[in-house]
Formats: structure tokens, sequence, C-alpha cells
């Protein structure tokens, strides 16, 4: 009997030990479903770096998706991060009808259950139960229609599209997607007894569809057990739409589908495991860390993926194709929190790259499926491979990359949301060293520059400096010494936009005069985009991440640059708060002109660590973190953009953060938890375990790093990697004097 019950009290402990270190008990994807002020979060369901990413649409337009109560439909897929779904799929009950506000069903969040793996929830109009889940390159639908006497099944399109029903159980077709097209499969697992297709205007008995805003349905006069509907997507064709159903669910249940999915992710977000801090810290921080695994996504299907560089389908020679990617947004955190936990992985997508640019032409900076979209400032290649590769990360054609990276320097134009050959602005920039800017009354005199985005002239000469600066680390590493000589002088190109008449990296006009009048805070329109690009001078003041020393000198040294970064925080708006956020609409999470979520800003609360105060680091991150992120649907203070400000939260809530990919050096901050434990890929575990760390105990008393005293607020990307422990004891007092040397 002893020996019966040692063996229940043990299973019961590891039953315990499992759902304890299921650290996916904290996930809730409709944190961020509402937007502070620009674009919302879908709760996404899909598998980490997944083609497939599926989410239940709601009303049309409407950012706040969470506040919106009726379901227009299922995506079939969302194959480009933050851009819309492809084609999307809808259950009815009673008479078919083909409106499609007419066919929305109410739900309730109440009623609904929702994870990374697997979401539910109930179609209130026609007691509809819908379930999800999904694979790598599929979707498993399950409709319960519970005994309703007739149920519909419809698939639409809105662009251009082909649908075919095929027999009594299955419906394929594709959908055009940015001139490319994703194509789908779907089996059913019930034979349907009446079937048709559908146009804007009505319904028709034909099986077979084209043209814009179509539809195709299927139909069950008793349903007697759920539907489930298997849907395999594809970017190369029909035939490998049915190919992924099949290699990726073929005999397995729906059940053994959703759990597989479960298991990735408690493998995935495992990786990180923390004790302390609080109920709503956790829920937080573990959501950020699934936003982190969003993308890129991997679109090789069977050894072969469609690029949209080239146009062609291409073997991947048993490397992953990667695509989905912001690299303005993510090269910043994103991408480093990932070399800490795939670096195997991020060595396939730096390859993918390189492969771009074969196919292509140049380095991109925001590649999609269908190519690069041109977005934001800076060719931010630069830090990704440079990173990667002084990381100890060589998967990729170093040469290649190079090669591509120093044509992008050379040859491409720089002029935000554009791309292709150099203007002669871009000339100018090359001979003279910063970018020209316009009188605000001026109208432009360059065809090419966006009339929007306008020339974010001193944002364009701090961003590409940072970037030769990476460019010439990479050519040092290679032994192009000339190379590394010309970069590395353009990577000081910052210093021309500084104007020391008013402390200000400001905007100089093609004569070398300072544009006058000048606000720091108002300068430069919508966004100050004449100028910067989102944020005004007060946060691309500090965008000198390659030479953090140069930028203190340049400000005044350590106490006047401590005094700037305090007036930061603490700057009130010269002008009410809704005119001011009307005209930058990017910078919300507002501490006076500290913008938490936007990207510019991220190192910025880090800076005291580089001028001698690292006490006050601890401070302001505590403080940032506590006020603009929630466990509610409200809980992240900007646009996500895709791991960019969830990857920030992640590091920040660690206790460190890379202030210049590039560097190998993370800046220390405060953590949030007791306890941090990293599994890292080659077996090994670094911690960080902050002894009385709690909400007033969130200053750094003493450190030690592996049994060593460490009185530096820094710590190494190969302290990290080898493993080890980073012992720091908090206090609820400032040691002013730790981390000084």
């Amino acid at each position: 009997m002893r020996q019966i019950h040692n063996l229940l009290w043990l299973l019961l402990l590891v039953s315990f030990s499992c759902v304890r270190n299921d650290v996916t008990v904290y996930v809730d994807p409709n944190i961020g479903s509402v937007a502070t002020l620009l674009t919302t979060k879908n709760p996404t369901v899909h598998r980490p770096h997944s083609m497939v990413r599926v989410f239940p649409v709601t009303k049309p337009g409407l950012n706040d998706r969470y506040l919106s109560d009726k379901i227009y439909g299922f995506a079939l897929n969302m194959p480009a991060y933050r851009m819309g779904h492809v084609t999307e799929i809808m259950p009815l009950a009673g008479k078919l009808t083909i409106n499609r506000n007419g066919n929305a069903a109410l739900y309730d969040h109440d009623q609904e259950e929702v994870h990374p793996w697997y979401h539910k929830v109930l179609l209130e109009d026609s007691n509809i139960e819908a379930n999800w889940t999904t694979t790598e390159r599929a979707v498993i639908y399950r409709f319960n229609f519970k005994g309703k006497d007739s149920g519909s099944i419809l698939f639409r399109s809105e662009g251009n599209a082909s649908l075919q029903v095929i027999g009594s159980n299955v419906v394929q077709g594709w959908e055009e997607f940015e001139k490319t097209r994703q194509y789908f499969y779907a089996e059913f697992n019930l034979p349907f007894e009446r079937s048709g297709t559908f146009d804007c205007v009505d319904l028709k008995e034909k099986s077979q569809i084209s043209g814009n805003g179509i539809g195709a349905y299927v139909g069950y006069a008793i349903p007697d057990r759920p539907v489930e509907v298997r849907i395999g997507i594809s970017l190369i064709s029909e035939d490998q739409a049915l190919k992924n159903l099949h290699n990726e669910t073929k005999d397995k249940k729906f059940e053994t589908i959703k759990g597989e999915s479960h298991k990735i992710w408690a493998d995935e977000l495992g990786k990180i495991q923390v004790e302390g801090g609080t109920e709503r810290q956790k829920r937080i921080f573990y959501t950020s860390l699934y936003r982190c695994n969003e993308r890129m996504i991997n679109i090789s299907e069977d050894g072969r993926y469609f690029s949209g560089y080239d146009g062609k389908i291409h073997e991947d020679g048993g490397h992953p194709f990667f695509v989905d990617d912001w690299l303005w947004d993510t090269y910043r955190g994103l991408h480093p929190l990932m070399l800490i936990l795939n670096p195997s992985q991020q060595a396939d997508m730096v390859n993918s790259y390189v492969r771009m640019y074969e196919q292509s032409g140049w380095m991109p900076g925001f590649p999609q499926f269908y190519g690069d979209f041109p977005a934001m400032i800076g060719f931010h290649s630069a830090a990704l491979v440079w990173d990667s590769y002084q990381k100890g990360v060589t998967g990729f054609d170093v040469s290649k990359a190079y090669e591509g990276l120093k044509k992008n320097a050379m040859e491409a134009t720089m002029l935000p949301w554009r791309s292709g050959p150099m203007c002669s602005l871009d000339s100018f920039y090359q001979k003279n060293g910063w970018y020209p800017a316009l009188p605000e009354d001026s109208a432009e005199t360059v065809s090419r520059v966006d009339g929007f985005e306008k020339r974010q002239a001193v944002a364009l000469t701090l961003e590409h400096s940072y970037d030769d600066w990476c460019l010439a680390q990479l050519a040092n590493a290679m032994g192009k010494s000339d190379d590394y000589a010309y970069f590395l002088k353009r990577s000081k190109n910052y210093r021309n936009v500084f104007n020391p008449a008013n402390g200000f990296m400001a905007p100089k006009m093609a004569n070398g005069k300072w544009i006058e009048p000048f606000d720091p805070q108002l300068s430069g329109g919508v966004g100050s985009r004449a100028y910067y690009a989102e944020n005004n001078a007060w946060t691309w003041n500090f965008s000198v991440t390659q030479d953090i020393p140069d930028l203190i000198r340049l400000l005044g040294g350590n106490k006047a640059f401590v005094e700037r970064l305090d007036a930061l925080f603490n700057e009130p708006a010269h002008i009410s708060k809704w005119q001011f956020m009307g005209k930058f609409p990017d910078s919300t999470g507002l501490n006076g002109m500290f913008v938490t979520g936007n990207e510019p800003s991220f190192h910025i609360p880090y800076l005291y660590d580089y001028a001698g105060q690292p006490w006050k680091t601890q401070r302001r991150i505590r403080e940032i973190m506590d006020m603009w992120f929630d466990d509610r649907p409200i809980g992240i203070p900007g646009d996500e953009d895709g791991g960019g400000l969830c990857s920030w939260y992640v590091f920040s809530a660690m206790g460190f953060f890379p202030v210049t990919p590039g560097s190998g050096i993370y800046a220390l901050g405060s953590p949030f938890f007791n306890s941090i434990k990293i599994q890292l890929p080659n077996g090994k575990t670094f911690q960080i375990l902050a002894e009385f760390c709690s909400k007033k105990f969130k200053y750094i008393k003493s450190a030690k790093l592996n049994g060593k005293v460490l009185n530096t607020p820094f710590i190494s990307h190969k302290d990290i990697m080898q493993g080890g422990k980073l012992h720091l004891v908090m206090s609820d007092k400032p040691n002013k004097e730790w981390g000084r040397e």
C-alpha cells in the first residue's frame, strides 16, 4: 500500500510540475486587440513562424477588433503581416443567403476560448460553435451545427479569384494578393448534399466561377455531427496545397493536431521560465513572447518555395525560405531575441535575405512573399547581417550578403517609402554627408519624394549612419580595410546634423545653413516627417547607438546628457494633448516627450547606463512597463509591428536590452521576476537571479556574474550563450555607486 501511495504521490508531483512549467496558460491572444490610437492586433492562431496564420474576421475597417460584436467570417490565411486576409469561410444555419452583412453573427468574448494553437467561438445568431487549429501549412475548421435542420458553409473572395467545387467533399481555388496567388484545397469530413457558386448578385448552380467578389457554397440537410473543413494553403499551386494538407493532417484527428500545436507552443515559450512577479506580469510577458514568434514565416513547401522576387519557384536546398519582416521594427529587439533562442533559424532567415538579393538585385528591408515592401527608412539588413555574423551565425553566404549590402549603400535610394536606384538627393548625401532639408513652406523639388512621407532628412542621416557602421564592422571582419575606413567615416555623418546652437539633431539645407525657425517639438509637419520619422527631434536626438560616448560628448558630457534624458521624460507638449496626438499619432505612450510605443525610443531609457547613472535606467524601465503595458485588450501601448514592441517588453522584463545591435553588448535594466532561466540551444542555461525583486525593490544594489563581482551595467552576448548566472541583489533604494565603472 505504501508503494502505491508513493507512486500516486510521485505521479501527482510530475503532473503538477508539467502544469507549472506549461507557460502557455499565461498567453492571451486578445491582449492588444484594442488599439491605443493606431493599429490593433489579431488574436491569431498559428504555429511559431508558420506560413498559416488565421483569425476571425470582424467588422471591416474596425481597428479595435475586440470591441466588434459580430464575426463576418474566418480567414483562410493572413499571408502578409497586418495586410488583411485572403479568402474567408463562414458557416450558416437556415436559409442560404449571400449577403455578407446579413450573414454576420453575434459572438460574446465570455463564451470564447482562445490560445495560440486553438480558438473557439459561439456564433449566437445561428447557435453554431466554431473551432479551429492549425499546422504549418493548413488550417482545420470544425463547425458544430447543434442539430439544426439546415446548414451551409460559404467560401468568399474579395479580389480576383477562382473557385471550384469538386465532387461532394472538396472546394479548391485561389485568390490574388499583390499580383501573386494564394491557393487552397479544402476537404470536408462529411459529403455535402448541395453545392454551387455565387457572385455579388445571386446564387448559381455551376461548380466553377472566376472574377472579383465571388464565392462557393456547400450545404447539409441535417448535419448530424460536426463538419470539419481541412484546408491546405500554398503559394505554388492547388496541387501543392493538397500535398501540404495531406502531409500535415492525414489520418490525424482534430484533437491530435490541436494537441501537437499546444506542445509546440509549450516547448517554444518554455524556453524562458520565470518565477516570481505577478500573474499580470507573467500574462504580459508570455503573450509578448508569443507575439515574437509570429514572424518571419517559413514559406517552403515540400522543399520548394515561390519567390515574389523573381516570380519563380525554387528548390530550397534544405534551408527554409523565410519572408514577412519589417526590419525597421524588428532589427532592434526581435532578431536579437531570436539570436539567443534560435540562432540556427536566424541563419536561415539571413540566408533568405541573401536569396532575395540574388533574385531581385537589391537587399530588401520589408520582405513579403510577393516582394519587398518599400516602407520606412534605412537599410537595416546591414544590422541584421552584421549582428548575426558577429554572434557566430555563419550559415549563409557572407560574401554575397556583403555584396548586396554594399550595393544598397552605394547605389540604392535612401528616400522614405521608396526603393530602387539613387536620386539627386542621395548623390548629395554621398558627397556632403547629410540629407538636405527644405524649409517647411517650400515646394518639393524632387518628384520621387513621397508627398506625405516627405524627406525625413535628419532621421535618414541618423539611421544610415548606424547602418554604415554595421557595414564597416562587417567589412573589417572580412578583411576589406578600404571599405572599412570608408563606411566608418560615413558612420560619423550624424555629426553633420548636430546643431550645437540648440543641442539638437536638426535639419540642414543643401547650402549648409540650419532650418530656422526650428521647434524641436513641432517642426516638420505631421509626424515631423519633413525632418524626422513619425516622432520629433526630442526622440531622434538620441539615435546614435553606434557611438554613444561621442553622442554624450556632443550633448555636453555625462551630467548634461543625463539632464537631457531627464528633460525628455518631463517635457510637456507645447500644444494641447489632443492636438499633439493628432499631429503625432505614432507617439503613443507618452512620458513627457518619450514615446513608449514607437521604435526609435526603445533604447533611450537604457542610455543612463552609459552616462554613469544606471539607477535611473532601472527606475525609468519599471515606470514605463508598469504604466503602459497591461494584460487587457488595450494592453499594448502602440503599433506592435510584428514583434517590435513585444520583444522590447520581453527583453526589459528579463532585465537587459541590446541598445546597439551589432555590438554584442546588452545594457542592464531592472527585471520583473525573481528568476529568469533561458534554455539555450546548446543545452546550457543562463539565469538572471534577482534577489528580493518586487515592485518597490527595483534597484540593483549589487551584482555578480558567475560568482565574480560585476560593477558595470553591461553583459555580453558571449556571457549569455556560454550559460551561467547573473545574480542581482535588489533594493528599494538606488545604489548610485553601482555600475559606474
